[in-house]
């Protein structure tokens, strides 16, 4: 079995994370699939991140994290959003909310 932080982008932190959602090696996470495992994430309470969520997704297809550019950021962003409002259920983060006031990230619409 190899390391999850084998996988480009991945280090101990979100080793540690996905260890404790019980996805304990780089094949587990390969197999499981980026969306799948970050829902699990977000399931057992991870707080959601999204240029973590990106950087997962580069790192699994080989490339950096900040290769990431307009279009496949736009496809993750929604990606992103609805896995965040299926399963982490605690609202808007302090940093959106302050976000959504000031006008940078548009409010959900409910």
């Amino acid at each position: 079995m190899t390391a999850i932080s084998s996988i480009r982008n991945l280090g101990p932190a979100i080793e540690a994370a996905f260890e404790a959602v019980g996805i304990t090696s780089a094949e587990e996470l390969r197999a499981l699939g980026a969306d799948a495992a970050y829902a699990r994430l977000l399931h057992a309470g991870q707080r959601p991140h999204f240029i973590g969520y990106y950087a997962l997704h580069m790192g699994l297809q080989g490339r950096p994290w900040n290769d990431c550019r307009d279009a496949d950021k736009a496809e993750l962003r929604r990606t992103f959003d609805a896995l965040k409002d299926r399963h982490y259920d605690t609202g808007l983060s302090d940093i959106e909310e302050i976000l959504n006031r000031i006008g940078v990230v548009p409010p959900k619409q409910g």
